[in-house]
C-alpha cells in the first residue's frame, strides 16, 4: 500500500527563491508550495533543475514529482496517467463512512451484518472473526488512489478487504498495480465490469467509481495540464458527461451484495440525472455534496432482503 506522506528535506545549492520565481513566471499560482515539493523530492541539483524545467513547460506537478498526495497517502502517478483529484477524497470519505457504519464487524460474536456471512476459520474468507472480507471494487481506477485510500482506511476497521480495481488504459493499470500491490489488490485491464471475475457478482460491498464525466464540448475548456497530458478516455464523458456513469449504474445491481453501496463522482449539475438513473436501476439513491471541495457523490444502495438487519 502506498506509504503515508513524509517530508524529506534534501539540501540543494539552488536558491529556493529562484525556483519560486521561475514557477511564478510560468503561471504557477501556488509557486511556493510547488517549490517546496520539488525541493523535497529532487535528489540532487541536476534533477531539481530538470524537474523545474518540466513543470515550467506545463507538465502537471504530479507527473513531474511522480506522485500525488491523496488522503494522506503518497500515490505513484506515472506520466500520462490521470492525476487523482483532491475533490475525489470526498468520495473516499463517503465510502469509508458507509463501510465503517454498516460493514464493520459486530461488537458481539453472535451476529454478522446482513450480507457478510460468517465462515469457518481456515475456509476462504475465514480468520477475521469468522467474517468474510469486505469486497471493494474501484472502476475507472486510474492510479488506484481511491482503492488504496479505502484499503488504508477500512482494514483497521473491518479486518480484511478483497480489493479489485479496473481501468481500460494500460498505463493506468500498470500504475495502479504498483499502488495496490502492498494491499493485495488485483487490478484488471478492460472496460468497466467486463474483466472482473464472475465470482464477484452479488458480492461487492463497496463499488466506487470516478468515471470520466466532462461533457465532450467542455474538454477544450479544461486546463492545458489535463487536456494535453492526461488520457482523453479518463476525461470525456460524452455529450452530457454521463455516458460512462449510466453504464456503471446500469450494471451495478448485479454486482452489489444485498445492502451494498455504489458511489459515483459527478458534477453538481449532473447529480440529479445520475440519481434518477440509480433509482431506475433499482437502487436507493442519495446525493452527498461538499461545498468546500466542490465535490459531489451520488450514492445508490441495493436493498437488503426483507427481515435482514441493515448493513
Amino acid at each position: 500500500m502506498p506509504s503515508p506522506l513524509s517530508s524529506p528535506t534534501p539540501s540543494h545549492p539552488l536558491d529556493p527563491a529562484l525556483v519560486v520565481t521561475r514557477l511564478r513566471a510560468a503561471g504557477c499560482v501556488f509557486a511556493e508550495d510547488e517549490a517546496r515539493l520539488l525541493l523535497s523530492t529532487a535528489r540532487d541539483p541536476a534533477e531539481l533543475d530538470a524537474m523545474v524545467q518540466r513543470r515550467v513547460a506545463g507538465l502537471p506537478l504530479e507527473h513531474v514529482l511522480g506522485w500525488a498526495e491523496f488522503r494522506g497517502l503518497r500515490i505513484a502517478v506515472d506520466a500520462g496517467v490521470f492525476v487523482p483529484r483532491r475533490r475525489s477524497e470526498f468520495l473516499a470519505d463517503q465510502a469509508t463512512a458507509l463501510a465503517r457504519t454498516t460493514l464493520a464487524p459486530p461488537a458481539g460474536p453472535s451476529s454478522a451484518p446482513a450480507g457478510r456471512e460468517k465462515t469457518g476459520r481456515g475456509e476462504p474468507g475465514g480468520g477475521d472473526g469468522g467474517l468474510r472480507p469486505v469486497v471493494v471494487v474501484d472502476l475507472c481506477c486510474g492510479s488506484g488512489a481511491l482503492a488504496a485510500a479505502l484499503a488504508a482506511a477500512l482494514v483497521p476497521v473491518v479486518g480484511r478487504c478483497e480489493l479489485h480495481a479496473v481501468d481500460i488504459d494500460p498505463a493506468a493499470v500498470r500504475c495502479a498495480r504498483r499502488n495496490l500491490a502492498a494491499a493485495g489488490g488485483r487490478v484488471h485491464e478492460g472496460d468497466l465490469y467486463e474483466p472482473l471475475p464472475s465470482t464477484l457478482r452479488g458480492r461487492v460491498d463497496i463499488l466506487i467509481a470516478s468515471p470520466p464525466y466532462v461533457p465532450t464540448e467542455a474538454i477544450g475548456l479544461l486546463p492545458p495540464e489535463a487536456r494535453e497530458h492526461e488520457p482523453l478516455v479518463a476525461l470525456d464523458g460524452g455529450a452530457d458527461g454521463l455516458d460512462v456513469v449510466r453504464r456503471v449504474v446500469a450494471q451495478a445491481p448485479r454486482w452489489l451484495a444485498p445492502g451494498g453501496h455504489l458511489l459515483v463522482e459527478t458534477s453538481e449539475q449532473q447529480a440529479a440525472p445520475a440519481a434518477e438513473a440509480i433509482s431506475r436501476a433499482g437502487l436507493a439513491p442519495r446525493i452527498a455534496t461538499s461545498r468546500d471541495r466542490y465535490a459531489t457523490a451520488v450514492i445508490g444502495t441495493r436493498p437488503a432482503p426483507p427481515g435482514s438487519s441493515a448493513r
